[in-house]
């Protein structure tokens, strides 16, 4: 467990689905986790916090995803939210303008209502922020 840890960046669930799946007794489960912990194999407020930048800069994934993400996998708010403090506000801004124009000009629909909810599902499924998207389609639209 201790390699399955430092391979990858791993929350609670994921160590006790591993041990659940390789069929340990659930005593042991509980000291092997203790053990994790202890020897900094497993921590939580690393994983939120790396979990969130990569996810952020990998994936273009805004905060609402990411936040849901982590909400999955029983990560606390208070965790989720310091996760969160390790994107840069310039550097989200910036990565949502540049998500929204490149996705709308991708979008090949003729029917402008159409590409409208084609945009807006796009980027509200990736986990921006409503408000943002609404106000940047209408932005938009106006330049087409």
């Amino acid at each position: 467990m201790e390699y399955y840890c430092s391979y990858q960046e791993r929350c609670h669930a994921e160590v006790v689905q591993k041990l659940y799946a390789l069929s340990v007794p659930s005593n042991q489960q509980d000291e092997i986790i203790v053990h994790l912990l202890r020897h900094n194999f497993l921590n939580e407020e690393r994983f939120a916090k790396l979990f969130s930048i990569s996810k952020f800069h990998q994936k273009k994934w805004g905060k609402n995803r990411i936040s849901n993400e982590l909400k999955q996998r029983n990560i606390s708010d208070y965790l989720i939210k310091v996760g969160l403090k390790e994107i840069p506000e310039e550097e989200y801004t910036t990565t949502f303008h540049e998500l929204a124009e490149k996705t709308w000009h991708s979008i090949t629909e003729k029917n402008v209502l159409k590409k409208r909810k084609k945009y807006c599902d796009t980027l509200l499924r990736k986990g921006w922020e409503s408000d943002w998207v609404y106000q940047k389609v209408k932005a938009l639209e106006k330049n087409v």
